[in-house]
């Protein structure tokens, strides 16, 4: 699994001009699943992520968790993080994984991240043309792969 982690003053996703989910302060979670990903992956992104010391302490020091924060999360499908431009100029993206495997990860992913943060997290609607809008804070920007645990 491929995440893109920003941290936002607010954050919102529109799907044909509804509202579907906003969040003040926390985090935008932008998330590409591959055909090999798993549980595995699933349990290592959320207890990094809910952990992850990105928000801001009393002297203005990245120390805190979102757990520590009380900050929301959006959660955002995006198949495209798996895009491979190695050949040509059109992007490939043979690495993502099929909706049949894709939809029950992407699924299981957000409930427990949600279990993880302790509340109710915002979601996007797995393959829909959404309108994702944000405020990007710091900017504060990380990625983390599952495949590449650095």
């Amino acid at each position: 699994m491929r995440v893109v982690i920003q941290r936002v003053s607010h954050a919102s996703v529109t799907i044909d001009k509804h509202c579907k989910s906003s969040i003040g302060k926390g985090m935008l979670i932008l998330v590409g699943i591959e055909e090999t990903d798993g549980k595995e992956d699933i349990d290592w992104l959320c207890k990094k992520i809910v952990n992850l010391r990105i928000f801001d302490d009393e002297n203005g020091v990245m120390n805190k968790s979102i757990l520590e924060d009380g900050g929301d999360i959006l959660v955002i499908s995006q198949f495209t993080l798996h895009a491979s431009t190695k050949k040509g100029n059109r992007p490939s993206y043979i690495k993502a994984a099929k909706p049949e495997i894709s939809i029950p990860l992407y699924e299981q992913f957000c409930e427990d991240l949600s279990s993880a943060l302790g509340k109710e997290i915002g979601t996007g609607t797995f393959g829909a043309d959404m309108k994702v809008e944000l405020l990007n804070d710091g900017p504060v920007t990380i990625c983390m792969d599952t495949k590449n645990k650095e």
